[in-house]
């Protein structure tokens, strides 16, 4: 069924930027689906689809890092939207079942009990503390009764502390001493160990909710002079929301759309990879990419900021070899140079070149967005790996590919799929600029067809919905891709608040 707007629906879809054909367009991937990734090939070390660098290389590259960005402009790209609920989901899953004030819960919720067993020593804890206070309670005595439902509701709940709707940018993750930080602030500080311009400049940019714009303000005008006099730097903070344009349209099971209560068109976030919007309007020479849990201490950070840097070095390097040989095209090089010039694109770019390639192709491989992606090994982590991947046109090429985009019921995909040996922790260094200064339309290097569907339930009703291609998987589908190993000290994300009790979250 074709599908049809009301004059409601033209005046909804007109204020989110959205066209009729731009929701039909959308309902028929619903009905026709997106095929699954074709894997050709785990990406490991042992097969060139990682790059394992050697202490002399990481030395060398860590330098470059320092020579070639001086007078650059670097920026950390910060995806930071999301509310913190499903880091609470087992404290909400007891107060919703518990209405007890003492007994032996431990077996029956786990992890509830270490929560409380280590309550104290959470960097939000006097925070907590004096909430109840202000409405004199006392959170000791509540401990002490056990009337635990009472404590955590005043953690979660919006009109209390309301950690459970408050992004996880806000929330007080690590404490020194007295002090507690964010996982905010422990952005700025990475920001000015590894990502400082040469003028002093830190450019920190966060993807946020509308709600929540006015929090993320009142907390930088709280802390940024501290940051700025703390390491002598002055701080370029800026925020972007997703753009509703990239917002899908919700289908039943018969792909027909869903509307709400007033009876308006019901539409979900792309996921991520909607972000690619938010990306293509940044303006700098390097990018870092790292999602706003995957932060620690200060004294974890010393592995983290190194292996920045490296990447960096690594990345800068390779633009310019790459600028060079584009250059070289440009002056109508003769077979031999071409075939020199060919030889580099495979090895040093990992880039498949077609058999009989001319001047003219070459080009085109050369001249996109380039990222190198930090990848860690492998140890249970749920998520997306590096795999090699075949393409509709037949072209191989590195991939960050997620479990739901592979066809798990094909024995042989299945096995490709079990043989990673690593984990895409989202710690990328990117180049958006061509080799004439001008930046990419990263739109253009999107695969449309990497996205998938999910269901959900709301009230009796399943709820199709639709996920754009994933900002670092086919959103970056197109871009010259390279995988290089990075220790597993630099990824310590925090996806549920027990996570901070690890000691890598703790007091060094």
């Amino acid at each position: 069924m074709k599908f049809t707007p009301t004059e409601k629906d033209l005046e909804q879809l007109g204020q989110m930027g959205l066209t009729p054909d731009a929701v039909q367009h959308q309902i028929d991937n619903f009905k026709q689906g997106f095929p699954k990734s074709h894997l050709d090939a785990a990406a490991t070390p042992d097969n060139n689809g990682i790059i394992r660098l050697s202490d002399k290389e990481i030395a060398r590259y860590e330098k470059q890092y320092s020579t070639l960005s001086n007078g650059k402009k670097l920026l950390k790209f910060v995806p930071a939207s999301g509310a913190a609920t499903r880091m609470f989901k087992d404290l909400y899953s007891f107060t919703a079942t518990y209405f007890g004030v003492a007994g032996n819960f431990g077996k029956e919720f786990p992890e509830v009990k270490t929560f409380l067993e280590n309550i104290h020593t959470f960097a939000f804890f006097n925070d907590l503390k004096a909430q109840m206070a202000t409405a004199d309670l006392d959170i000791e005595d509540y401990l002490h009764r056990g009337d635990y439902s009472t404590v955590i509701n005043f953690l979660l709940k919006e009109q209390y502390l309301g950690y459970g709707s408050l992004p996880k940018a806000l929330l007080k993750f690590h404490r020194y001493g007295a002090v507690q930080r964010t996982p905010l602030e422990e952005h700025i500080v990475e920001g000015a160990l590894y990502a400082k311009s040469s003028d002093g400049t830190v450019n920190l940019h966060f993807t946020i909710s509308p709600e929540h714009r006015a929090a993320f303000r009142r907390k930088i005008a709280e802390v940024k002079q501290y940051y700025e006099s703390t390491f002598g730097i002055k701080l370029h903070i800026t925020f972007s929301e997703q753009k509703h344009y990239t917002d899908i349209i919700a289908v039943d099971e018969q792909n027909n759309p869903v509307r709400d209560e007033e009876g308006r068109l019901l539409f979900r976030p792309g996921g991520h990879g909607a972000l690619i919007e938010n990306l293509n309007e940044q303006r700098a020479d390097i990018i870092f990419v790292k999602n706003i849990d995957n932060v620690v201490p200060d004294w974890m950070k010393h592995t983290t900021v190194i292996y920045k840097q490296v990447l960096a070095g690594m990345l800068l390097e390779l633009r310019e070899k790459c600028f060079d040989m584009l250059r070289t095209l440009d002056t109508h090089p003769d077979s031999k140079t071409l075939a020199k010039l060919i030889r580099t694109a495979k090895k040093d770019f990992n880039i498949m070149v077609p058999e009989g390639c001319d001047a003219r192709t070459l080009r085109n491989l050369l001249n996109r967005p380039m990222r190198i992606c930090g990848m860690v090994k492998n140890l249970g982590e749920p998520g997306g790996g590096p795999f090699y991947t075949i393409d509709s046109m037949g072209t191989r090429s590195l991939q960050v590919v997620e479990s739901a985009q592979v066809n798990h019921n094909d024995p042989q995909q299945e096995a490709i799929f079990q043989a990673s040996t690593h984990f895409n922790p989202v710690d990328l260094v990117c180049s958006t600029k061509n080799y004439h200064g001008r930046y990419f339309d990263l739109r253009k290097y999107v695969d449309p067809q990497t996205g998938f569907i999910s269901k959900k339930t709301k009230g009796a009703l399943t709820v199709k919905s639709q996920e754009l291609p994933g900002l670092w998987n086919g959103a970056m589908a197109h871009w010259i891709t390279l995988f290089v190993e990075v220790p597993v000290a630099t990824f310590n994300p925090v996806k549920t608040v027990n996570d901070l009790l690890r000691k890598e979250h703790r007091e060094g």
